[in-house]
């Protein structure tokens, strides 16, 4: 029994430090990933965010918003894969920090925003969520030329229905979900950015292993393919603007 209780110590242990690696650790991987074949494309693609984004133990070919730039295409929409800024642990005061690191100066066709659920998992207030959100939409937008019809934000997944959370206060976690969500669509709102809600369809993968990655925490490519899929006609209307 005593065993069985330190195994699994170890293992939540483990799940932990990889969600939250990025922020504690001097990772020599780099913040932002570049697609050198973008300008031969119609159109470039920039995806902001965290391990969703990133697509913590997934394939290159499985993040979301790589699946994404694949659909589009399939419907003859020239988009190259994105250039994506984004790395696990990351919260938003983390990722506006890194896009300014990054140097990045290039404007991009289309933008993608996924961030916060690391700031609901550190305990971090609302209030600075809201606004630490609000500059990543300012931002975003710069990166968009300054047009607001050319960025999207996806809603934060519920980690608490992955095998990671256990026995966990799975209606806590989803609670505090739905808050921050409901904060990035008022903000999305009075912006006038798009706004793609794959919370429900996160919470559609419990109980199902082959939608989580090997960690148990993350998504796996079939759910993000999932998110992409919702997220296509938004970004065929945007590039249409």
């Amino acid at each position: 029994m005593v065993i069985g209780l330190i195994i699994k110590s170890c293992r939540v242990a483990v799940a932990i430090l990889t969600f939250l690696l990025a922020c504690t650790s001097g990772s020599t991987e780099p913040d932002m990933i570049v697609n050198p074949d973008a300008s031969k494309s119609d159109y470039t693609f920039l995806s902001l965010g965290d391990s969703y984004t990133i697509g913590e133990r997934v394939s290159e070919a499985d993040r979301w918003s790589v699946q994404l730039a694949g659909l589009l295409r399939q419907d003859n929409v020239d988009v190259g894969n994105p250039d994506i800024i984004a790395r696990t642990g990351w919260t938003t005061a983390e990722l506006q920090a890194a896009i300014k690191a990054s140097g990045n100066q290039k404007t991009y066709n289309l933008v993608s925003l996924l961030i916060g659920v690391n700031n609901q998992y550190r305990g971090q207030s609302q209030d600075q969520y809201r606004t630490e959100f609000r500059e990543l939409l300012q931002t975003a937008t710069t990166f968009a030329g300054g047009k607001a019809n050319r960025v999207f934000v996806l809603s934060i997944p519920d980690w608490g229905v992955s095998p990671f959370a256990g026995g966990g206060n799975k209606a806590r976690v989803a609670s505090e979900i739905d808050q921050f969500n409901a904060i990035a669509q008022e903000e999305c709102q009075r912006a006038a950015i798009a706004y793609v809600d794959i919370t429900p369809l996160s919470r559609s993968a419990a109980g199902d292993n082959s939608q989580f990655a090997s960690d148990g925490l993350h998504y796996s490519g079939k759910q993000m393919k999932q998110w992409a899929e919702k997220a296509l006609p938004v970004a065929k209307e945007l590039l249409k603007k």
